[in-house]
């Protein structure tokens, strides 16, 4: 075997060695958006109880709706941690970054971050709508921090995503995960995405994982001069009920 081949052996076994490290996990990450999947399962049950009584076909709609909760609450509860160990592997951090968490809930990216930050900071916001995610609270979070073991370097703010409280340039990395399609009304994603983007420092490295409006996201990166701007999907993993709800990643760079 050729030294390149082995040397990028290692590397896989390494980078497959980290994301397995990083799904573990001691915290309590609730579920996102509790009231999808208890309706999907309510559906489900009325219409299969329908079928028993009326006619089976009525069973068939009935079996998606219960395919769907369970997609979800797979995505919510593992899918999502899988895939996201997988993508901060891939940034390959040096370990003294600042990383801001955009919507970081109950802390499910945000802990993972700051275990790859022993000499860095992980920072993040959030107005903590439990309609968002389940038990959504920062006393949660702080909690989940302690029980990682990474709360010395993790730092929570009440924030909304359009108005952060942090200088231009303040970090390296900015993240976030199914939180800006939250926002609503006529051009107030784009003012989170302009703030992600203003406290980047030069360089810095953009990453969000979301539903339904990235490719919005990513002409708004093009027209302020965001360069290797990539969108991509992520796969059945992150699935929020079947592939109409799947995630897409995308990522940018900051120019120096």
């Amino acid at each position: 075997m050729s030294e390149s081949a082995n040397r990028a052996g290692v590397q896989s076994q390494t980078s497959a060695t980290l994301v397995a490290r990083l799904q573990r996990r001691r915290g309590d990450y609730g579920f996102d958006a509790p009231a999808v999947p208890v309706s999907f399962i309510v559906v489900g049950v009325a219409l299969l109880v329908l079928a028993a009584l009326f006619s089976w076909w009525i069973a068939l709609p009935g079996v998606v709706f219960l395919l769907c909760a369970a997609s979800y609450l797979y995505t919510t509860r593992a899918g999502k941690f899988y895939v996201w160990a997988r993508l901060l592997a891939r940034l390959g951090l040096r370990g003294d970054e600042h990383v801001l968490d955009l919507g970081c809930g109950r802390g499910a990216v945000l802990l993972m971050a700051a275990r790859l930050l022993p000499e860095g900071k992980a920072v993040g916001v959030d107005l903590w709508q439990t309609r968002d995610q389940s038990g959504n609270a920062l006393a949660a979070t702080q909690r989940n921090a302690e029980r990682e073991g990474v709360a010395g370097r993790v730092e929570l703010f009440t924030a909304d995503l359009r108005t952060l409280p942090f200088a231009d340039a303040s970090f390296d990395v900015v993240l976030s995960s199914l939180a800006i399609h939250n926002i609503h009304g006529p051009g107030e994603r784009e003012k989170a995405i302009d703030e992600a983007m203003r406290v980047l420092k030069p360089g810095g490295r953009l990453l969000i994982a979301d539903i339904n409006a990235t490719g919005a996201y990513a002409e708004r990166l093009r027209q302020r001069g965001m360069s290797d701007i990539q969108r991509r999907g992520l796969g059945w993993r992150f699935w929020y009920g079947g592939p109409w709800v799947a995630a897409v990643a995308l990522s940018a760079r900051k120019p120096v």
